[in-house]
């Protein structure tokens, strides 16, 4: 199979696809009228997120010109023109979608005004929260021809004020930072009846603006609020000899606040003058691709829009679970791990389930020493509260901190430093290997025997996320998946132990070979008439080696099912090529962030929960570890999240060749099927709970 005929999405222009699922959620009238307006924030932080590192990256290769081709599958100019005229449709249907919810906000009685839409009474209640809370945050920055042009702040938006002297003709300009890191971007104006106010700090600012500028005799005539945003990607060299890695992040850190630009975001109605004036001291050309917006940007502040106590508009919280073997070993969930595997799915399960394991370890006089790998830990993390509290008691403790966890340096240093400080052991990742598995070991001594307990997920230790992002953790005490883990954290350690194994696919040791062998399996046995399928749930299919099993796969005649939930780089459903594959996208209230890789293995079915998408970085150049889950009630439990997925009917989106993120509907007489709100109610049923809405049976989906 020449792969010069193949197809494959190109993986920005995938990633954009998977943006555009967010901005749906934004638009359906199903989702509440609140959690709509969250999802454009998400839709926003996302898109600042593509163009920091993805769109960054693509300017970077724009010297190699057609040797980049193989690298990014395009020209890099011709990828950035594509990119540019997809992100203009998006952000022409974002506004629209923003002014179709300030119409519903109006219905529900909930107004968000500007500086002009105030009355007197509100103006005077502005006024005084101006003086007392926002001025005190407010730091204006004059702007010269003649002088350079101040570094701004990525993530950051600012308005850009033109000025004139009293008595004057000629004008000038400034700028003032809106300081959403220090206060909220919404104030709230005092209810009038039952209608609701808010007005956001840009104009708070702009409505006390001549206060600002009055001292010095200007008058500031109009303000635009501008976003520059600027290459985030950490450029660290690799001379480990003369340099530590703790000293390279930090240094890098510092280097992202002053990346270069990538992209100048303006409000459309901002006069060319300000434009070309604002172009010219950046640096930028319109090739650089300025995009006019709205009145707004940042909306990622839009994620914390004041609820303002109207529970209606949001989607209903969910009550955790307690496990059930939990449950019924309250006195110690070590024991409970002892007598059989468990498995959490998050966010249905409480994640205080994995606090409790570690603080109990923490305590234990049996146990003698606690691993783990951490990746991305909450700001206030009870997980590193129980390391601590280990330590305190005596263990010993081992961290394999990742200090290139994008976005999170800062707050992995952080803990690494109060953890060293406390007496851990920490280990800063490996050299030219991000370590991005999600692994704990405990080490205890029970009755003179040595006796391990690991945990396998495929997300971070990370109780923040744990309530958003749909995961799982395997807790297990089976003696040959802890001798393996236990060869991981030997390979942190020592890097030239790099171990063997096969109850565990680690990367980059022998994972890309083991899901190979196994789709090969499946190959095998589709031509001997043998069950033969393959179900991969993942975040990112994008590895194009991978990709061409899969359609050497699918013309053998295995069927292959796909839940991917980003970026979707096969296409489905090709003649002769993708035609046994077909795939869908889930994106609703919890972020889909689990993997699960299933293969018919000849009818005895082969289970594995992964910290790795099927991505070039997660095969090759992270160390990641995906188990084979062998014990049956586990197994089960997964096969039924997976038939309840593939039986959604309201958030599924179908992959198809050409991009257009269809929804999948339910069929005449079949009943809609929310995937999510499913699962919760078959783990509550598994724990010996009904759920709280009656449900008909779901149509059993073979897998």
């Amino acid at each position: 199979m020449s792969n010069k005929y193949l197809p494959y999405v190109n993986r920005e222009i995938a990633w954009l696809s998977f943006n555009e699922r967010v901005l749906q959620e934004a638009a359906d009238p199903n989702t509440p009228l609140l959690e709509r307006i969250k999802f454009l924030a998400i839709f926003s932080n996302n898109r600042d997120e593509f163009y920091r590192v993805r769109v960054a990256t693509v300017k970077r290769m724009l010297p190699l010109g057609k040797r980049a081709i193989p690298l990014i599958g395009a020209l890099p100019s011709d990828l950035l023109d594509i990119i540019l005229k997809r992100v203009l449709v998006q952000q022409n249907r974002f506004e629209g979608i923003y002014q179709q919810l300030l119409k519903e906000l109006k219905q529900q009685k909930i107004f968000i005004i500007n500086e002009k839409g105030l009355n007197t009474e509100q103006q005077k209640v502005v006024r005084s929260y101006f003086h007392e809370k926002v001025i005190s945050n407010l730091f204006p920055i004059l702007l010269d021809e003649a002088k350079p042009f101040p570094s701004l702040r990525d993530k950051s938006s600012y308005l850009f004020i033109r000025l004139q002297a009293k008595q004057a003709k000629g004008f000038s300009y400034a700028l003032v930072e809106v300081p959403t890191k220090s206060m909220s971007r919404f104030f709230v104006l005092p209810k009038e009846g039952d209608k609701s106010y808010i007005i956001l700090l840009d104009d708070v600012i702009r409505f006390c603006v001549d206060e600002i500028f009055s001292v010095l005799g200007l008058n500031a005539l109009d303000s635009y609020n501008i976003k520059l945003t600027r290459d985030a990607e950490l450029d660290i060299d690799n001379d480990v000899v003369s340099h530590s890695m703790v000293e390279k992040i930090s240094k890098g850190l510092k280097q992202r606040k002053k990346g270069l630009p990538v992209r100048l975001v303006f409000d459309g109605a901002l006069p060319d003058d300000m434009k070309n004036f604002l172009l010219k001291k950046i640096n930028l050309t319109k090739k650089d691709a300025p995009i006019p917006g709205g009145r707004y940007h940042n909306f990622k502040d839009f994620i914390a829009f004041p609820d303002l106590g109207r529970k209606d508009l949001l989607n209903p919280s969910i009550k955790t679970i307690e496990h059930k073997l939990f449950a019924n070993y309250s006195a110690s969930l070590l024991q409970a791990i002892r007598k059989e595997d468990v498995l959490l799915v998050y966010p249905y399960h409480t994640y205080d389930h994995i606090i409790s394991v570690l603080r109990e370890a923490s305590m234990s006089t049996s146990v003698e020493e606690i691993k783990i790998t951490v990746y991305r830990l909450a700001d206030s993390s009870k997980v590193a509260n129980a390391l601590i509290n280990a330590l305190k008691n005596g263990k010993k403790v081992t961290l394999v901190v990742e200090l290139q966890a994008r976005f999170d340096e800062e707050n992995n240093l952080y803990w690494a430093n109060k953890l060293h400080e406390e007496g851990a052991t920490i280990i800063y990742g490996v050299p030219n290997l991000k370590v991005h598995s999600k692994l704990f070991l405990i080490t205890a001594r029970e009755n003179g025997k040595i006796v391990q307990y690991a945990h396998i997920g495929t997300g971070n230790f990370n109780e923040k996320t744990a309530k958003i992002y749909t995961d799982c953790s395997l807790l297990t005490s089976d003696k040959k998946t802890c001798i393996e883990v236990s060869r991981v954290f030997d390979f942190f350690n020592d890097n030239f132990k790099t171990g063997n194994y096969k109850h565990l696919a680690v990367s980059p040791f022998n994972m890309r070979r083991t899901f190979t062998q196994l789709i090969n399996k499946e190959m095998v046995n589709a031509k001997v008439k043998k069950p033969a399928y393959i179900i991969l749930k993942m975040n990112n299919l994008v590895d194009r080696k991978m990709i061409n099993h899969l359609y050497k796969a699918s013309q053998a005649g295995v069927k292959i099912t796909l839940i991917v939930r980003g970026i979707c780089s096969l296409v489905c459903g090709v003649k002769d090529i993708s035609e046994n594959i077909t795939g869908i996208s889930i994106v609703d209230k919890f972020l889909e962030h689990m993997r699960i890789f299933v293969f018919a293995n000849g009818g005895d079915e082969k289970y594995f929960l992964s910290s790795a998408d099927w991505m070039t970085r997660n095969l090759d150049h992270r160390c990641e570890v995906a188990v084979d889950v062998r014990d049956k009630n586990v197994q089960r439990t997964l096969k039924s999240i997976l038939e309840i997925q593939l039986s959604g009917n309201t958030k599924a989106r179908i992959l198809d060749q050409h991009l257009t993120n269809t929804y999948k509907k339910p069929a005449a007489n079949e009943r809609k099927v929310r995937a999510q709100d499913e699962v919760y109610n078959y783990l509550l049923k598994e724990t010996g709970v009904e759920s709280p809405v009656k449900k008909k049976k779901l149509s059993p989906v073979k897998l």
